[in-house]
């Protein structure tokens, strides 16, 4: 993804980033709408196949993209190949890369928690709940809505501690 350090104030991460540091980096929106929308491809080949491990796999991808920041997310790094190959413009703006993340680490609880429903052996239920994470993503995909990222604008505890979070464990 095309990405620079910056602070801007239309784009910026957030009631709780308005610090002044600076911090973070800015993405093009149309990497983490691709992401979604593979995420959703191979979900939908997980669950066709009766494969609950891809919810798994699924949690780590978008685990470690929170967690570590953007440039790491496994779905999303094909898209800037995508887009030289069909030779689509850079986008017109950038957004900053937290809210995506918040959005990537509720994901993550959501397909973590599908995963202990397989474990228990409630194998529909973990599908319900991975379906759930799925329709997000889905809508992501198609319309460019992220609920995620709406609620880390939301002026509460949880982005604000994401946040912190999310500095230390940024990989530059």
């Amino acid at each position: 993804m095309t990405a620079t350090t910056a602070r801007t104030t239309a784009g910026s991460p957030g009631p709780a980033a308005d610090d002044g540091s600076g911090e973070g980096r800015l993405i093009d929106p149309r990497g983490h709408r691709f992401g979604g929308g593979l995420s959703v491809i191979i979900l939908a080949l997980g669950f066709v196949a009766d494969l609950p491990i891809v919810v798994v796999l699924l949690a780590l991808a978008l685990g470690a993209s929170a967690l570590f920041g953007t440039r790491y997310s496994l779905l999303g790094r094909p898209w800037p190949y995508v887009r030289r190959a069909l030779r689509i413009a850079p986008p017109k703006e950038l957004e900053h890369e937290y809210p995506p993340r918040f959005a990537q680490a509720l994901g993550t609880i959501g397909f973590a928690f599908a995963a202990l429903l397989f474990v228990a052996g409630f194998v529909t239920a973990g599908w319900i709940v991975a379906a759930a994470v799925g329709a997000l993503q889905v809508l992501l995909a198609v319309t460019g809505y992220c609920l995620g990222c709406r609620l880390y604008f939301l002026k509460w505890w949880v982005p604000a501690q994401f946040q912190k979070l999310a500095r230390r464990t940024t990989i530059a």
